[in-house]
């Protein structure tokens, strides 16, 4: 969807917590749509034995579980995301201001206060058995990720994809985690009948930058480890190397899409960082936090291939950029996703094999 406005008319003003390890976000700012701003967390800073933000989870009580998408650069008309907020607190993680539609905020509350769709397989097996529904193409994790670390416990992504393979309905699905490959019968099953495709980002091959860029997704290792299992199960799976941000992982681009195709990823795509809203405050404060010889040079290049900005959102230039730099990027990509063979295209997935189930038939 489209965002408006991402631009800040001046800096944000950030309230650092004392002690945020293994999150990605340094603070709570304000959420945009509020008139009144919280300010007990300054209690934080002068108590000498902080606590540390232990995440929490919601129930969800949404009534509808595939919401449709507008935005023609974004490939699927349908997207499912069993949870809102992600525990795995990625620093730049353009999905973080959908808090604030909740009264929240897009800093740590959106990696420490999650809410759980507890009925999003039941919701998704109405929606598939519904008269009106046409076959399309799901997206799930176009939002959140669906196998962040509760997924673990609650298996809320793994009973939709059951469901998903009992109706034969094609579904794409992105993810950091190597959590996925658990679900490898189900996938297994789905591309038998050619539905579905799983896309695995990887934004970098170094440990120490991904545990700091990405504090609770699985290392690097793992996730080609994923692409791997998924691979030899005979499941479509490809790498996004994303995002890219330059002068930090640019460089890695050439040697992420080896690894990945040695894994046995068979595509490729990338994307690069987007910073809306107050995710462009909160990246900075991360970038100062640690990279701070570099942030403004990685500032610098950001707006070259934003138009000046830190972030722009229209349709088409919002994923690659613009600009000489973005070009150059671009050019990289595609000379060694060829070099090593994966192709820049996801693959063709069918409805052909669509079933409408009667209740009759779901309790078989």
């Amino acid at each position: 969807m489209k965002e408006a406005g991402e631009e800040n008319s001046g800096p944000m003003p950030l309230i650092p917590l004392v002690d945020s390890k293994g999150r990605g976000a340094l603070s709570n700012p304000k959420n945009r749509f509020e008139k009144q701003e919280r300010l007990s967390y300054y209690e934080d800073i002068f108590d000498p034995e902080p606590t540390r933000p232990r995440t929490q989870f919601y129930v969800d009580q949404s009534r509808s579980i595939l919401s449709k998408n507008n935005s023609p650069d974004i490939g699927f008309e349908y997207g499912l995301n069993p949870y809102r907020g992600c525990e795995h607190g990625c620093a730049y993680c353009y999905a973080r201001p959908t808090h604030e539609y909740l009264g929240l905020s897009a800093g740590i509350d959106f990696e420490t206060k999650i809410f759980v769709k507890e009925k999003a397989p039941e919701l998704l097996r109405e929606a598939l058995n519904a008269k009106k529904w046409q076959p399309k193409l799901i997206s799930l994790s176009g939002v959140t990720d669906a196998y962040q670390p509760i997924e673990r416990k609650l298996e809320l992504t793994r009973r939709c994809l059951e469901v998903l393979s009992d109706f034969r309905n094609p579904v794409s699905i992105i993810t950091k985690n190597a959590l996925v490959a658990r679900d490898k019968d189900v996938l297994a099953e789905l591309a038998f009948w050619n539905a579905v495709s799983v896309t695995i980002s990887i934004t970098t091959l170094d440990n120490d930058l991904c545990g700091k860029l990405e504090p609770r997704t699985s290392r690097p290792h793992a996730r080609l480890q994923a692409i791997e299992t998924l691979a030899k199960e005979g499941i479509p799976v490809g790498v996004n190397v994303a995002p890219i941000i330059p002068a930090l992982n640019d460089r890695e681009i050439p040697a992420v899409l080896k690894a990945a195709r040695d894994a046995g990823a068979s595509f490729a795509g990338f994307t690069l960082v987007r910073l809306p809203y107050s995710v462009s405050a909160q990246f900075e404060q991360w970038l100062d936090a640690h990279f701070p010889e570099r942030a403004s040079h990685v500032l610098s290049l950001i707006r070259a291939m934003r138009g000046g900005k830190l972030n722009v959102s229209e349709f088409g230039s919002r994923m690659k950029g613009e600009g000489e730099f973005a070009a150059q990027l671009g050019k990289l990509f595609r000379l060694h996703a060829r070099r090593v063979g994966l192709s820049a295209e996801w693959p063709d997935l069918s409805t052909a094999s669509f079933r409408n189930l009667s209740p009759q038939q779901t309790l078989f």
